[in-house]
């Protein structure tokens, strides 16, 4: 493995980003959301709170919260959990929910009927400006990652995003960590498409 362009990867597990009105709706009145697990973005965290999320077919229960809290209410969920709830997300970047479908979303007090905001989360590397210039990539540009491994597979039209407060990690959500057969711990490398002209994160 070329270590120089060497990708952490870490699988996301299905999860909904609260605005403070549904926090709210569903925890309580003022209630504040309790961290209980760092993420490997600087500032992210896991709730200890949970909800429950039905869609027409079905429902999939204890569904994490993570914080801080958002300036709108995201579902990010894999296309397996589609199928239990009967709901058709598109793949979109994070913050991009026009034109979503929406969801209930029930806590210990009370329900939120979500209007939209579910998504399937693109693929995607966070880094740093630094990290960028190291591996030669730019922000929104798309490239493709190499997993390697008895299921060994090139994940395409992986979206990079740059930040100075972000850690170099691509997320990637369940359905693709288990066609990789990834472990808790796993590594790609990076192939940049010089072909490749980066389109919107919506198409």
């Amino acid at each position: 493995m070329n270590k120089e362009l060497r990708i952490p990867i870490s699988a996301s597990m299905r999860h909904v980003h609260l605005c403070r009105q549904d926090v709210e709706a569903l925890f309580g009145a003022g209630h504040q959301l309790t961290p209980a697990k760092a993420l490997s973005q600087p500032g992210q965290f896991a709730c200890e709170e949970t909800v429950t999320i039905c869609g027409p077919k079905g429902c999939i229960e204890r569904v994490r919260v993570l914080g801080p809290e958002r300036q709108e209410t995201q579902l990010e969920i894999s296309r397996t959990d589609e199928f239990k709830l009967g709901v058709d997300a598109p793949i979109r970047a994070s913050g991009k929910i026009e034109d979503t479908p929406g969801i209930r979303l029930e806590g210990p007090q009370g329900v939120v009927e979500l209007k939209r905001g579910v998504i399937q989360a693109a693929r995607h590397i966070h880094m740093t400006p630094a990290d960028a210039e190291r591996l030669g990539v730019e922000d929104r540009q798309w490239v493709m990652v190499r997993v390697g491994g008895k299921r060994g597979i090139i994940f395409d039209d992986v979206l990079v995003r740059v930040k100075e407060s972000y850690a170099l990690d691509m997320h990637l959500d369940t359905d693709e960590a288990n066609a990789a057969d990834l472990g808790p711990v796993a590594w790609g490398v990076l192939i940049k498409d010089p072909t490749r002209v980066a389109p919107d994160p919506d198409d």
